[in-house]
């Protein structure tokens, strides 16, 4: 498989708990994540966002592999998903900080906005430079309480009555695009919404001898069968990733510092690495059965 191709872009179309959704479910987006940019101080905070005396806007930063997942369909979903003749607002959301806006990071991505803006003439999307790393206005990250919002509460009034409606209308309209209509409800919550499989209710556990472990997303190659052992952990292990194949991120949700393991081709969270294997590697990658095929 090609290696990642991967591109940044930062959109805001209202509340970043609902966009944050939204992308999440993109076929080819590597990482969403909620913050704060377009504005003229530097790292502000929710309450200060919300006085509306910094002009920041409430977005997300999508890191995407081009090489799955076109310009052209990012900003398709993105228009698609929220409604861009409103200015300063979306639904009962009210303020400077849910308009629509686009930061774009490469000129394709600046021309394609163009396009799109140039033909719906009622648009009221702002279109400019993502501002560079210690400058005023540039992305911000929100605060933990808001990464992950809808997957960790989906049972709240608001992703009820907001999000998952909006959820539901997408897969009906840009189907094809979304990781929703390809992946079984156990696969989506592993690869897309990060969640942990219960032990021992997988496939795939014992140790193998022969073959190719592939994401059960994109179908990137992860892990050679010789690399697996058993770890009576209730989940497969391996002692080594196929060069190149996973990303390691640094992850500090459930109050500890893990390292998760994603897929490097389309983003998918597969699992964790832990340092205490029984090999000669010294690794024990601890990955979801439903992540795997």
């Amino acid at each position: 498989m090609a290696k990642p191709i991967k591109e940044t872009i930062v959109l805001g179309g209202g509340c970043f708990w609902c966009t944050e959704a939204v992308f999440k479910n993109v076929k080819g987006v590597l990482n969403v994540t909620p913050g704060y940019a377009g504005g003229h101080t530097k790292n502000p905070s929710y309450e200060e966002v919300c006085t509306e005396t910094t002009g920041h806007a409430e977005v997300i930063k999508v890191e995407y592999n081009s090489a799955l997942v076109t310009t052209e369909n990012i900003l398709k979903v993105f228009f698609a998903s929220h409604d861009y003749t409103q200015l300063n607002r979306q639904g009962n959301d009210v303020g400077t900080q849910y308009r629509s806006i686009i930061l774009y990071t490469t000129e394709e991505q600046k021309l394609l906005a163009e396009k799109f803006i140039k033909e719906n003439p009622d648009a009221v999307t702002e279109i400019n430079l993502l501002a560079k790393e210690n400058e005023a206005g540039e992305f911000t990250i929100a605060e933990i309480s808001h990464q992950d919002y809808f997957a960790l509460h989906k049972t709240a009034p608001y992703c009820q009555v907001i999000i998952a409606p909006k959820i539901e209308k997408l897969q009906k309209e840009i189907a094809p695009l979304l990781w929703s209509t390809t992946l079984s409800s156990e696969q989506y919550h592993i690869l897309r919404e990060s969640g942990t499989e219960a032990p021992f209710t997988g496939k795939n556990i014992e140790a193998g001898t022969d073959g190719i472990y592939r994401c059960a997303g994109c179908k990137n190659e992860l892990f050679e069968a010789g690399t697996k052992f058993d770890s009576n952990c209730g989940w497969p292990s391996f002692d080594k990733a196929i060069e190149g194949s996973v990303l390691l991120l640094e992850d500090n949700s459930l109050g500890m510092t893990r390292t998760e393991v994603r897929c490097a081709f389309c983003g998918s969270h597969l699992g964790h690495l832990f340092n205490d294997g029984p090999t000669s590697t010294g690794q024990r990658f601890c990955i979801n059965a439903f992540g795997l095929e």
